[in-house]
């Protein structure tokens, strides 16, 4: 089930001595002969005692990494820190990477409940309401290392935020509307990012992901998709019907997904080839929003993409993260009647550099075009 990656990019400086991948740790010790102030994050280091043992390990900060425990005393006695791997946990809390849909539905086959995914929802219940600070450093130290995983994912990125409700159901209009919107996207050059979960979420990474196939393919997942067109009452029937798109056509293009367990009764989506979850969901919807560097499309949605519009139209309004980025709202009476958000959107732009770049567009087959247009 691999994906296309979105190009790697070089680090940036901050991240210049980060160690993420056993591979990377031999090649720096080839190279350098020292590990001394170097982080190394989430590395099984149980078959590399003599290089522990024997390299400058000062200023050194092991997070998560299994190591024998002689190693582990050396390194401290050298003047590094260690920071162990936390037992018990559905999660790792000091991960270098984002997830792939195939780690956090492994065990689909036992059903939802078995998954990672379901087992680190259920942790994150039970520790939020005990209230227990252990839990809470643990939730805040995951979180820092995802938002470091796709920081350095995104770099160099074009990336355009789509947003949209949970409850758009598989087999409509509605949802294959958003799928093209996610493939025209990605053929663009683009790289699509959701809120990660289901509905106008996933259709978007599905599009992005039917990108590289021709046309036919997409509307033959469409139909296969319809079978199980919502994650309730059931998300193992849900999750297998998109396994099974992606087992018949696998190497779909890239997306994100930015998705959170705070809404854990919400799935992460299959299509999303890079999810970056978390437990904050400040965290996730500031960081989702601050990423999309291109602009960002808003589908009919319900409270979360009304907060969402807010949430990106407030940088935009002040200029605090530069130059104001394209908003495009897709269904006239969906936001000027249903939910006004438009109007007070407007309100708020006029006179102000955001003012060209707020858009309201009657069909989701007009949204390519217009951020295009109103990018400046």
């Amino acid at each position: 089930m691999d994906d296309h990656l979105i190009p790697a990019q070089p680090h940036h400086a901050s991240h210049d001595r980060e160690i993420e991948s056993l591979a990377e740790f031999d090649e720096v010790v080839a190279r350098d002969g020292t590990l001394a102030h170097y982080r190394v994050q989430a590395v099984d280091l149980t078959d590399r005692t003599e290089v522990l043992t024997s390299v400058g390990t000062e200023g050194a900060v092991f997070l998560g990494c299994p190591m024998d425990p002689a190693a582990a005393t050396a390194v401290r006695a050298a003047g590094a820190l260690v920071f162990p791997p936390v037992p018990g946990l559905p999660f790792d809390p000091y991960r270098a990477f984002v997830y792939s849909p195939g780690e956090l539905f492994a065990s689909l086959d036992e059903g939802y409940e078995a998954t990672p995914d379901a087992l680190a929802y259920a942790w994150f219940q039970r520790t939020r309401s005990d209230g227990d600070v252990f839990g809470s450093m643990l939730r805040a130290v995951h979180d820092d290392s995802v938002s470091d995983a796709v920081d350095e994912l995104l770099v160099g990125a074009r990336v355009v935020g789509v947003m949209g409700g949970h409850a758009m159901a598989r087999g409509t209009e509605e949802y294959a509307g958003a799928a093209r919107l996610g493939r025209e996207l990605a053929r663009a050059g683009l790289t699509v990012a959701t809120g990660g979960g289901p509905g106008a979420m996933e259709a978007a990474n599905l599009g992005a992901y039917a990108a590289p196939f021709g046309d036919a393919m997409l509307e033959e997942a469409l139909l296969l998709l319809a079978k199980a067109p919502s994650f309730t009452p059931s998300v193992t029937e849900w999750a297998r019907a998109a396994f099974e798109v992606r087992g018949r056509w696998p190497g779909g293009g890239a997306s994100v997904g930015i998705p959170t367990w705070f809404y854990g009764h919400e799935p992460p989506n299959a299509f999303a080839s890079h999810i970056a979850k978390y437990f904050a969901n400040a965290t996730r919807e500031d960081g989702l929003l601050a990423r999309s560097n291109a602009g960002v499309v808003f589908l009919p949605g319900a409270a979360g993409t009304v907060q969402e519009i807010f949430d990106n139209a407030t940088p935009n309004y002040y200029e605090s993260r530069g130059e104001p980025t394209p908003m495009v709202l897709v269904d006239r009476a969906h936001w000027t009647e249903k939910l006004p958000a438009w109007p007070l959107l407007r309100a708020l732009a006029r006179g102000r550099s955001m003012e060209s770049r707020i858009v309201l567009v009657d069909r989701i087959e007009e949204a390519p075009a217009a951020l295009k247009r109103h990018r400046g």
